[in-house]
């Protein structure tokens, strides 16, 4: 496959698969249970939805890594695991996708609140994030993706980590914002313009949002971020927001509503657009679709 931020900089729009931990509970995962223990314990089911977002038109598939790092690991006693989950992550990625995709080496949160709002110092968050994004290149990632933060001083320290283990593997990073009256802020107050400015400043090569909103509030974040930037953006939007029925949660966006609205980040334009939270094979097949005709 061509280099990664070749295609980006020529104006290609790449399309990114779609969730990975509803996907996992779709199939049986349970609440409470540790999502990328599976990685070790069903590896064929992590496979098998991986293969399917790759036969939808994937072209960076993820790893079931959101919660790899220490940190995050250790409510579930496996803390010193992290390396091993991580790099199982990207051995199951590797087998359902070849070199037909690349692989996004996947970095959430960290589940800790850095000093002086919480008790956890940077040192400790930038050494779990060290570990993890270590793990992940070393097994063969092609991306390292840091997404759905809302603290960007942990952005940073994410980023921070990527480069000093490797100054030229491409790396995305992306926040979650909600939706105010002043416009769209994290739940740290952190606006787009000052997230953009801090994750360029960091080393991200592409930045954006992922999670929290459906189609139409990503199209306006992404509007505020291409206003704010020049840099490539993301875009990985929720199929709308969850709902309960029937005591299930439910994403109401359909695949056609998604790539409708794909439209208006294309024109902007986004270089990355996949989906989150509640989207499935059939979102990125739609997406896929709308993205071929527009490069038509």
């Amino acid at each position: 496959m061509r280099d990664f931020l070749y295609r980006i900089r020529a104006g290609e729009i790449i399309v990114a698969d779609g969730a990975m931990g509803t996907m996992c509970f779709e199939a049986g995962l349970r609440v409470g249970d540790c999502p990328e223990l599976l990685n070790i314990e069903n590896p064929q089911l992590i496979e098998d939805i991986t293969r399917s977002y790759l036969e939808a038109g994937s072209q960076i598939v993820q790893t079931n890594t959101f919660g790899g790092t220490a940190l995050k690991l250790a409510p579930y006693g496996l803390q010193k695991r992290s390396a091993e989950i991580n790099e199982a992550a990207v051995k199951i990625a590797r087998r359902a996708a070849g070199d037909r995709a690349y692989i996004s080496g996947s970095c959430g949160p960290s589940g800790k609140i850095l000093q002086p709002y919480g008790d956890t110092e940077p040192e400790i968050i930038y050494a779990s994030f060290r570990e993890q994004i270590n793990a992940l290149i070393e097994a063969g990632a092609d991306i390292i993706t840091v997404e759905t933060m809302v603290d960007l001083e942990e952005a940073k320290l994410a980023i921070k980590a990527a480069r000093q283990i490797s100054s030229t593997i491409p790396v995305m990073a992306a926040m979650t914002f909600d939706s105010t009256p002043n416009g769209f802020f994290t739940i740290m107050g952190i606006s787009i313009e000052d997230a953009a400015v801090g994750l360029k400043e960091a080393g991200a090569d592409i930045i954006g949002s992922n999670c929290g909103n459906g189609i139409r509030d990503m199209v306006m974040i992404a509007s505020g971020f291409r206003q704010a930037t020049d840099m490539p953006l993301i875009i990985q939007s929720n199929a709308g927001l969850p709902k309960v029925e029937n005591g299930k949660t439910v994403y109401t966006e359909t695949p056609e509503m998604m790539a409708e609205h794909a439209k208006d980040l294309m024109v902007l334009p986004v270089s990355v657009i996949g989906g989150c939270c509640g989207t499935t094979p059939e979102h990125i097949r739609a997406l896929r679709k709308m993205v071929d005709s527009w490069a038509a």
